[in-house]
């Protein structure tokens, strides 16, 4: 039973430290931390509207029409690199199946641009 045990001190000795480590920083997060924000800091970021106004107001849904566009494109070079690589010990199959979610991501690429998300004013 104490060799047991032992196997596992080591583990339990990570996670304290991890915990340990984990808390100091956030410890002096809370202590050195500036609490005067100038107003570029707290002004609009990515979504387009400021951070501490209503969360009821309407806000332009072109910012969401670019992240979809680039989540489309990230799954497409996320996929593309692996299948490129295997590309020689691939089979009909795979090649098939690949040109098959080429062509769903070209469907989204051609709903974006109809939407008109490419055209930023």
């Amino acid at each position: 039973m104490q060799e047991m045990l032992g196997a596992y001190l080591p583990i339990l000795i990570f996670l304290g430290l991890a915990i340990g480590l984990g808390m100091l920083l956030i410890l002096a997060a809370v202590v050195l931390a500036v609490r005067n924000p100038d107003p570029e800091k707290v002004s609009a970021y990515e979504c387009g509207f400021n951070a501490f106004d209503d969360a009821r107001m309407k806000f332009d849904v072109r910012f969401y029409l670019v992240s979809i566009l680039f989540i489309i494109f990230d799954l497409e070079v996320a996929f593309l690199f692996p299948w490129a690589v295997a590309f020689g010990e691939m089979s009909m199959v795979g090649f098939w199946s690949m040109m098959v979610f080429l062509a769903v991501l070209t469907v989204g690429f051609a709903y974006e641009w109809k939407k008109g998300a490419l055209e930023w004013q």
